[in-house]
């Protein structure tokens, strides 16, 4: 081997132990993220409406002033991964003097208080404080003895039950769940207006696994000549307040789906497993066509999850679509399809067509045809 060589394998080997360390220590960064959230400097940054010097920003906080210099490493370190930004702030003699840190695209999502965000940009801060919390990083240690078990998910591996038993059991933790899916759903503010075409003619559609009904609230503010009916489990949805064109209903949607022009599943089918997924779909066949007068089916399927394509995504997107696929299997059954499993599906449920509309990030809207 000649020197040149040798010093090729070398650089190979010290790029790999980088990338090594990179991702043995990934959750130095979420961990970091969270501590941010905690402390609030989001919204410190926000309420201050300036940018905002370290000085300022531990008064803020009111931490000891010897903190100072490990909460600068700390925004180091979130800056490198555009969480934030700095500017140069001007001194009275004219002269760049001190640094203040200002919010990124990503912080903003993390605001607690939206109504102060004149952008009115949707807040994300519970889904990923809840992400972030104990009883679902937990599983993640466990993931190699899973592999040896029987159990149906990781989650159930730690906690002996699934996760939608853990929920019904642990108020606190589903409260955390449900304001994370809420948040979530605020998303798609952002590109509910582009759905006209999509909702032309539809009269009355059902949102099944709805939850609380912010997202069916969030059609009928654009879309106000529907009805929605939310369809959930029965504790989900008790005591919740209808009003005219928006109502409740408590059940099983492996049973019966109320009849509906539009039957939506908004981040809900990734959740499940092929043979579920298939069956909540002959499902909607049956209701569909049990709902028309001539008995053949009418209406459709509007689909909004996420389909995995390596060839049409971005590397960024590509990435954190295979991290949500793995996450469904740490805590659920499903998982995160392409386009390909996706028809598969479709066409065994006896569906005849679908269309795919990609507009939402890291999800698609795929209308799906009798």
């Amino acid at each position: 081997m000649d020197l040149n060589e040798s010093q090729r394998e070398a650089s190979e080997l010290f790029e790999a132990q980088s990338l090594i360390y990179r991702h043995v220590f990934n959750h130095v960064t979420s961990m970091s993220l969270k501590c941010a959230l905690e402390l609030g400097i989001p919204d410190v940054i926000h309420n201050h409406g300036k940018p905002i010097t370290i000085q300022e920003l531990v008064s803020k906080l009111d931490l000891p002033i010897e903190k100072t210099i490990h909460l600068q490493r700390l925004m180091r370190l979130l800056i490198l991964f555009k969480f934030f930004s700095v500017i140069g702030l001007v001194g009275q003699d004219g002269e760049d003097e001190k640094e203040g840190y200002v919010l990124t695209a990503a912080s903003r999502l993390l605001l607690k208080n939206t109504g102060e965000n004149s952008q009115n940009v949707p807040s994300l801060f519970s889904f990923a404080y809840f992400n972030l919390d104990p009883v679902v990083a937990t599983p993640w240690q466990f993931l190699g003895k899973w592999f040896h078990g029987s159990e149906s998910t990781v989650f159930e591996t730690v906690n002996e039950i699934s996760l939608w038993e853990f929920a019904n059991k642990n108020p606190k933790f589903n409260e955390m769940f449900n304001d994370a899916m809420t948040s979530d759903s605020r998303m798609m503010n952002l590109a509910i207006d582009d759905y006209h075409e999509i909702f032309a003619g539809v009269k009355s559609i059902v949102d099944v696994g709805g939850g609380t009904g912010l997202y069916a609230k969030i059609l009928l503010e654009v879309f106000p000549h529907m009805t929605c009916t939310v369809l959930d489990l029965p504790h989900v949805v008790a005591d919740l307040t209808e009003t005219k064109n928006l109502k409740y209903v408590g059940g099983d949607m492996f049973s019966s789906i109320p009849s509906a022009d539009v039957i939506l599943f908004k981040t809900v089918l990734h959740n499940w497993g092929d043979d579920d997924v298939l069956k909540i779909l002959k499902r909607c066949r049956e209701t569909l066509r049990c709902g028309s007068d001539d008995g053949i089916s009418k209406g459709k399927v509007i689909i909004i999850d996420m389909v995995v394509d390596v060839k049409r995504d971005q590397k960024e997107i590509t990435e954190t679509k295979m991290i949500f696929d793995v996450l469904m299997m740490v805590f659920l059954t499903g998982k995160e399809r392409t386009k390909v499993e996706w028809e598969k599906l479709f066409l065994e449920a006896g569906f005849s067509g679908y269309k795919i509309t990609h507009n939402l990030g890291l999800r698609s809207l795929i209308e799906v045809f009798p």
